[in-house]
């Protein structure tokens, strides 16, 4: 039976605890542990219990409770004290520090699929909503205008849990709003504010809620209100749940849906950034609003979102990247194109890596990249990786002039790092390690930490993981109805003075969770070993659907059950932020085994360095950038094997050669004082030169330096005069394209080219017919650079010709030096693109001509 009415009860607070509530309504707790610990003072269970919710505590927390805080003077100063803390931090969300900066008004909408903030707000599932979270709360921290949009799911992601036989079950837990810290945006007359987007011509009704991340707003689409149909509602119910169908509708709801909230709340962002290719159809809602409030032609709109349009990609994979058929499209997108003024198939065509075949799948990557100005990888190798895989869409250009650019990931330090360390910097760092963590001189005076004060902070974080594991061990067994000496098992699990590796991360098989398995007998003699033994925590979910991920977690729980290794491999359930935090802060080695070049970034290994662990891990993602043999391991040299199970054996031997050769030995070498000071040594190492690099408050600032100032700059030269910058620039593309396919290269010559002296320079001259285009519509650019033996570039420079004499035919001459700044076989050739000073980035066009060998 349905209630008739509804209502919300909500906490009746003495006037003198009111400053809770503003503590509780906003995720800076998440970040500050000085408001955790004030909640958990009220009730420590009833904390426990609501997953560190204060919105839940202070629903549930009874009135005689209050009362005594009331009396408590302790607790009201230190309330007090942490209010006005938060207080004088909002207090600076009034200045725009970013225009101070750079002179320009930049406001970006940040679009992901998930956001993982706190661990009660249960709208991430891994990786990319840990970024996600960290990037808002970085840009809140730097006080940068941003606000971010994705989906408030009701069940969100799975909960795990293992049965007797240590396979994965999942459940899904309802989110209950009413004791959440969100709020649902209503209108004057307190009816909830409302969008509406369309699923196969029938209309969805979208409600906000809204959430502050500090001082960055976060709003949530959900589809789950009565005036949608059954089916529609479960639309947001489930992150990265159900079919292909519900994905669609979702990414209709998130990159249409919220570029509509967006309007009809009145923020109006100049720059719009795509976190992974879930919210791209956000670029076609754009250009539709465009063409309707602007009166701007289709191509006009395009060149304006594309010229603001930032989207990274993280999926190495071609099969991680979303794709829907023809038919799928067809049931959703034929109206919408027509709302466009182009044709269904030339909508499809944005979305194909090859846009005249009609068989190709609708790729949503290949539509952000192709309706983005910038795009990035979230590594070095990764955007390499990208750069090859998206290649199809820029067929005329080298794989390395590919424009997906580097940013590397980085964490939010003051999120992931133990209260116990956070208070040790605080004392010899000075309390503004925090305000300012990619400060290279702050992180240059850990040497000032004593040995013995960074060794016993970081043993007491081991020493936390352990207690933490056994009760988290033995709830998992009183769950299975385990027998009293299976309890008592759990209870005496690991111990807090061994060598602990962590490995917590999703259960894909290419992470190879169980490479360390290879050789068993192997592994057993170093967890055993009497003097110097070794103990694994694990932890991660796979995916409901990858069952081979769910034979990996029920193998390592199969082996943790031999009696001969004595509880020193565990896997622990449920893995979540708080799991992770536990795991990263008491780890000794944090263990990464991805094959090479599959992991993206894979962010969790940088969480460790600034609580004292140390990384072992394959070559991949940030690891090659911020490997270095005097802080941390490399699991084989970078080679790829094209026998998978070759590099499996190769690699697991390396991993038990480092073991018992570097990192055990090491690790129990210690003086008379019992510290092992090469190790602490490691530690302030990767801490000096490791947390000032990756860290989101320097991913933060390059974003916005990179790509948001100049997109927001871009946007004001484009839409100033009422939008004839974009239709000015639509009809110079148009231009462009009109007379591209006439230009020619011919006339080429250079100067001596045998033999040439270093320090001189090569004079190339050549003329170039421009058709109906003139000198400042083009850059005629010399491509020169060293050769390997099939005569193919090794390395790419380029040097802009400059335009000289026109013989009155159209033929415009060009002259460009190439230096000779180094010994070695060279190369040139000559390549026109479009003019760099019209378009933020002339790939956009997809247009380039190249000289020939029939030009000389």
């Amino acid at each position: 039976m349905k209630a008739l009415k509804k209502y919300n009860v909500v906490p009746r607070l003495p006037d003198v605890l009111s400053p809770l509530k503003d503590l509780a309504e906003n995720l800076w707790f998440g970040w500050h542990p000085e408001v955790s610990i004030l909640f958990r003072r009220i009730n420590p269970a009833l904390w426990k219990e609501s997953s560190h919710n204060p919105m839940y505590l202070l629903g549930r927390v009874d009135q005689e409770r209050l009362e005594e805080l009331v009396k408590d003077e302790g607790f009201l100063s230190e309330l007090k004290r942490v209010h006005e803390s938060f207080t004088e931090y909002m207090a600076a969300s009034s200045r725009n520090d970013l225009k101070k900066e750079t002179g320009v008004d930049c406001l970006a909408a940040y679009f992901s699929m998930e956001f993982g903030i706190v661990e009660s707000l249960r709208i991430y599932s891994g990786g990319l909503g840990i970024l996600a979270g960290d990037h808002l709360k970085s840009a809140s921290d730097l006080n940068y205008p941003l606000v971010g949009i994705t989906l408030l799911y009701q069940e969100g992601y799975f909960r795990q849990y293992l049965n007797t036989d240590g396979w994965q079950q999942e459940e899904y837990l309802e989110n209950d709003f009413s004791n959440l810290p969100v709020d649902l945006l209503r209108d004057e007359n307190g009816s909830p504010v409302t969008v509406e987007v369309s699923f196969q011509g029938q209309p969805v009704q979208i409600q906000i809620w809204r959430t502050m991340v500090g001082r960055i707003p976060l709003y949530m689409l959900d589809t789950n209100t009565e005036a949608n149909p059954p089916e529609i509602r479960y639309t947001t119910a489930r992150l990265y749940g159900g079919n292909l169908e519900v994905r669609i509708r979702q990414e209709i709801v998130l990159g249409i849906g919220g570029v509509r909230v967006l309007d009809r709340l009145g923020i109006k962002p100049n720059v719009y950034h795509m976190n992974e290719g879930h919210s791209a159809f956000s670029a076609l809602e754009r250009i539709r609003s465009l063409q309707e409030k602007e009166s701007l032609s289709f191509d006009a709109a395009r060149e304006l979102v594309i010229a603001t349009n930032v989207f990274t990609t993280h999926t190495p994979v071609p099969a991680g990247n979303d794709v829907f058929s023809t038919e799928l499209m067809e049931q959703y997108f034929p109206d919408y194109a027509q709302t466009m003024g182009i044709a269904f198939k030339v909508l499809l065509a944005f979305g194909r890596e090859n846009p005249w075949d009609d068989n190709e799948p609708f790729c949503m990557t290949v539509l952000a990249l192709r309706l983005s100005a910038h795009a990035n990888g979230v590594s070095r190798l990764h955007s390499q990786i990208s750069q090859n895989m998206w290649k199809k869409v820029w067929p005329k250009n080298p794989v390395e002039d590919i424009p997906i650019a580097q940013v590397t990931n980085g964490i939010h330090i003051p999120t992931w790092i133990s209260q116990d360390m956070s208070r040790l910097f605080n004392r010899y760092l000075g309390p503004k390690w925090m305000e300012d963590p990619d400060n290279e001189k702050v992180w240059k005076t850990i040497d000032q930490i004593p040995d013995s004060e960074l060794w016993q902070t970081h043993e007491r974080s081991r020493e936390h993981l352990i207690t933490f594991a056994r009760q988290r061990l033995r709830r998992q067994s009183e769950n299975r109805g385990a027998s009293k000496r299976e309890l008592e098992a759990a209870c005496s699990a690991l111990h807090p003075e061994i060598l602990t590796i962590g490995f917590g991360r999703r259960f894909a098989t290419y992470k190879r969770a169980t490479l360390i398995f290879r050789d068993e007998e192997r592994l057993i003699r170093l967890l055993t070993d009497p003097e110097r033994p070794v103990q694994i925590i694990f932890a991660g979910k796979a995916h409901p659907q990858d069952h081979n991920g769910k034979e990996l977690i029920k193998h390592i729980t199969h082996f943790a059950r031999h009696e001969n290794i004595a509880n020193r491999i565990v896997f622990l359930e449920n893995y979540s932020m708080k799991l992770s935090r536990h795991i990263l802060q008491g780890s000794d080695i944090w263990l990464n085994t991805p094959r090479r070049g599959m992991e993206a970034c894979g962010t969790s290994g940088m969480k460790g360095i600034p609580n004292g662990t140390l990384n072992m891990s394959v070559l991949d993602g940030w690891w090659i950038e911020g490997y270095d043999s005097r802080y941390g391991w490399a699991i084989g040299h970078g080679e790829i094997y094209e026998d998978r199970d070759l590099q499996d054996d190769v690699e697991s031997r390396d991993i038990y050669n480092l073991l018992e050769n570097e990192i055990v030995p090491l690790f129990y070498e210690r003086g008379p004082d019992g510290i092992p000071r090469p190790w602490v040594k490691m530690m302030k190492d990767a801490m000096r030169d490791l947390c000032a690099v990756f860290n989101s408050h320097r991913m933060v600032q390059e974003y916005t330096h990179r790509f948001y100032v100049g997109a927001a700059r871009r946007w004001n030269e484009l839409s100033k005069d009422n939008m004839a910058g974009a239709r000015n620039l639509a009809d110079w593309r148009q231009k462009l394209l009109t007379n591209w396919d006439a230009i020619s290269i011919s006339n080429i010559k250079s100067g001596k080219t045998v033999d040439l002296p270093v320090k001189s320079s090569l004079e190339i001259t050549a003329d170039i017919h421009l058709a109906g285009l003139a000198p400042e519509d083009v850059d005629v650019a010399l491509y020169y650079g060293p050769l390997n033996l099939k005569e193919e570039f090794v390395e790419r420079n380029i040097e802009i010709m400059e335009a000289t004499n026109n013989d009155g035919n159209g033929n415009q001459h060009y002259v460009g030096f190439v230096p000779c700044g180094q010994t070695g076989k060279f190369g040139f050739t000559i390549r026109i693109m479009p003019s760099s000073k019209q378009l933020e980035t002339p790939y956009t066009t997809g247009l380039v001509v190249w000289a020939d060998e029939g030009n000389h």
